[in-house]
């Protein structure tokens, strides 16, 4: 074949690998699915109060297998998707030995959503998570939560639920610790970041954090994850060089604080990556976040 032949070949498939590397815009996310989980296991009367349990298949790893917990984000509304498009990297996951457990939650514009609906799901489906690996061959001694932009801000509120006070409706006496949080592209701040959240999702501080009352005058105090540092916890915020939604600076000044209140963590940037790359298996990002979660697990040197 002759080079005059050859050359529109390679052009049309270095087009082809660009036009597939470019960076995911929502209708890219929202089309994201994956394998159907092993389980379905209700933590609640709600529809969306119930979690989808991976199991890795056949010979992927050794039980007891290490968990992640998946949060996914969305604004904090049923209007973006979920729970199905973190399917996707579920099945990635399970496919490399770690069992996942996916947690769909009462969102803002959903009866028992917001403030404390949404934070009381997250205890719920960690105790039931708990329940499962009872009978289940699950590690939790080797647990990792991995939230996507609203979820990051519940994941790494997950890790500070100790210090949560006494008098608030969110105290859990004997919460599932989750020492290690991955954030991919969260907005966890929500006192600094509050005009960042409006712009971005159209949330304001009374959907996420309640009203102030008498006995609750600072409506962050159990709700923000920056009022619960230190919390003892390892965190990578991960997030796309091109994310808009929540930007490269939002990583970098979070993980900063938690560094100064003495906990660690790190702020990973994924190189042309939009807000939607971080959560997909099928973007050029993948394996950057893949190692931070195996990372967080112990399962990479």
């Amino acid at each position: 074949m002759s080079l005059l032949r050859l050359l529109p070949m390679s052009l049309l498939a270095a087009g082809l690998h660009a036009q597939a590397a470019a960076p995911m815009k929502l209708a890219d996310y929202l089309a994201l699915n994956g394998p159907a989980p092993s389980a379905r296991v209700a933590y609640g009367p709600a529809p969306s109060q119930y979690a989808e349990l991976f199991l890795p298949p056949d010979g992927a790893g050794k039980a007891p297998w290490p968990v992640a917990v998946l949060v996914h984000g969305g604004c904090w509304t049923s209007k973006f998707g979920g729970i199905t498009q973190l399917r996707n990297m579920a099945g990635a996951l399970a496919a490399r030995g770690i069992a996942v457990w996916n947690v769909e939650y009462r969102r803002v514009d959903e009866p028992g959503g917001g403030y404390p609906g949404m934070y009381q799901d997250m205890h719920a489906a960690l105790e039931a998570l708990r329940a499962q690996a009872a009978t289940r061959p699950l590690d939790l001694q080797r647990i990792v939560a991995v939230g996507h932009s609203a979820g990051g801000q519940l994941v790494q509120w997950i890790a500070g639920r100790a210090r949560i006070p006494q008098g608030s409706p969110l105290y859990r006496a004997d919460p599932l610790p989750v020492p290690n949080i991955v954030s991919l592209g969260g907005l966890a701040d929500l006192r600094r970041e509050a005009a960042l959240i409006q712009s971005s999702c159209g949330r304001g501080t009374a959907q996420l954090a309640g009203e102030p009352g008498p006995g609750r005058p600072d409506v962050f105090t159990d709700t923000n994850a920056a009022e619960l540092l230190p919390n003892g916890s390892r965190t990578w915020l991960v997030t796309g060089a091109l994310d808009t939604i929540s930007p490269p600076r939002v990583a970098q000044e979070y993980a900063a604080r938690a560094r100064d209140a003495g906990d660690r963590a790190e702020a990973v940037i994924l190189p042309e990556a939009s807000h939607y790359d971080e959560v997909a298996a099928t973007s050029p990002a993948w394996p950057q976040v893949l190692r931070v979660i195996e990372n967080a697990l112990g399962l990479t040197p």
